[in-house]
């Protein structure tokens, strides 16, 4: 009996193994040549599709450039705070993504770990600043900062993961709620004297910054009056922000293709069977929490720093709302849908109030101020019409494990046809113990 056990967990290693490399695997045994390995890529891809690609990247690079210089403003157009807030709320979403998207584990309560990020890096600001001050290290206080900000929230996505191993659906996202309201009353009352109360904590200051001051003194260019490209602190910001976004998705994409990865892709399709096939559902649960928080206070850290200062009124319960609405909206287990649906429940708010603000002048303050107002209404309209017709998110999930083409016979002779099939009921969800 233990000899079958040994063998069969090693089966579930070795598929699992080649799987995630894309190599050949077992299943071929079953299907024969129809079946294409989990991650395999078709390396072909249309012009139309690079085209598109390298437009988007070059949008996403070059238009701060020009919302900084258009206008003559020292800070630049008011839509470049905007693409730091979808920036930072991208960032918050794919960690959340973890917890909802990979592991099927809902949580109400994302901005607890935002705050907790936001907070402590605040507070370790003094000590750190005053440890780097000048030494040759002072540039690397900010990276410093955030990854002890991430890991603060990583220690309390695993505190919170001990109580809820138990729970699932309704009542684990009732404890996340009541967490994140925990935190937010907890750093109101200003416990030890440490959070300022509702004031908060400002001290974002006392930081250097890598290379701004360098850029502000040399990256200048103003062929007009109108035209001036100027560093600012937003745009700097956001190319900060930018730059923590991608390493994001190479690691929750990385994390994803990975064996932890297949476990939470088992643990959402059925925990019991999951459970069943040798995963390790204490396990996975717990890494999906750890991982998923360490973004949210990375998150949180560099949103205390571009606004100097940190208020429990930041972290409330309709933030939370917000986050989730952007992972379940842009599609859930999908790292572009989480972004396309940041820019849209984040920047559609702003865009909205921008053009109220902005090009309605003729119509009066007070249909300005009414348009401002319901921008969350109108936006609560596009989430209702996304629900209705597109279930499944803007850009759902892409199906994994293995996928059935042509006609073939396997190696026991049986015929296997399917266009387009999936078998990721036949493959085995086997994962960490």
């Amino acid at each position: 009996m233990t000899d079958t056990t040994n063998t069969s967990k090693n089966t579930t290693a070795t598929f699992e193994d080649q799987a995630v490399k894309g190599e050949a695997s077992s299943a071929e045994a079953i299907f024969g040549k129809t079946a294409k390995p989990m991650f395999g890529r078709d390396r072909k891809k249309s012009p139309l599709k690079i085209g598109l690609t390298v437009i988007l990247l070059l949008t996403v690079f070059l238009l701060p450039l020009y919302l900084q210089a258009a206008g003559g403003s020292p800070l630049g157009s008011p839509l470049l705070p905007g693409l730091v807030f979808i920036g930072l709320s991208a960032i918050l979403a794919l960690g959340l993504n973890i917890i909802i998207g990979y592991a099927g584990m809902l949580d109400f309560g994302r901005m607890a770990f935002y705050a907790i990020g936001a907070y402590a890096a605040m507070l370790i600001v003094p000590t750190l600043a005053g440890v780097l001050t000048d030494t040759p290290f002072a540039q690397l206080a900010l990276p410093i900062i955030v990854i002890f900000a991430g890991l603060v929230a990583s220690f309390a996505g695993w505190l919170l993961s001990l109580p809820v191993m138990r729970l699932r659906g309704d009542y684990l996202a009732i404890v996340t709620l009541a967490f994140g309201e925990i935190v937010r009353l907890v750093l109101s009352n200003n416990p030890g004297g440490l959070t300022g109360g509702m004031s908060g904590l400002s001290r974002a200051h006392m930081i250097e910054l890598p290379f701004f001051a360098w850029l502000r003194a040399n990256v200048y260019w103003a062929p007009s009056n109108d035209f001036i490209l100027q560093v600012s602190t937003n745009l700097y910001w956001y190319y900060v922000v930018l730059f923590l976004l991608i390493i994001a998705i190479v690691v929750v994409r990385n994390q994803d293709h990975s064996r932890l990865g297949r476990s939470w892709a088992a643990m959402r399709e059925d925990e019991v069977a999951a459970t069943a096939m040798g995963v390790n559902v204490t396990r996975a649960k717990t890494w999906a929490f750890v991982l998923g928080s360490f973004w949210g206070g990375a998150a949180g850290a560099c949103f205390g720093f571009y606004m100097g200062t940190v208020t429990p009124e930041s972290f409330n319960f309709f933030n939370s709302v917000v986050v989730l609405a952007t992972v379940v909206v842009g599609g859930m287990g999908s790292i572009s849908g989480v972004l396309l649906g940041s820019v849209l429940i984040v920047g559609s708010p702003e865009l909205i109030r921008w053009l109220a603000m902005n090009h309605l002048g003729q119509a009066g303050g007070e249909l300005q101020s009414l348009i401002a107002n319901l921008r969350n209404l109108l936006l609560g309209l596009l989430m209702v019409l996304m629900m209705i017709f597109r279930t499944e998110g803007l850009i759902p999930m892409k199906p994994k494990f293995y996928k059935l083409y042509g006609k073939s016979k396997s190696n026991e002779g049986d015929s296997v046809d399917s266009d387009a099939g999936t078998v990721a009921e036949a493959a085995p969800k086997g994962g960490a113990n």
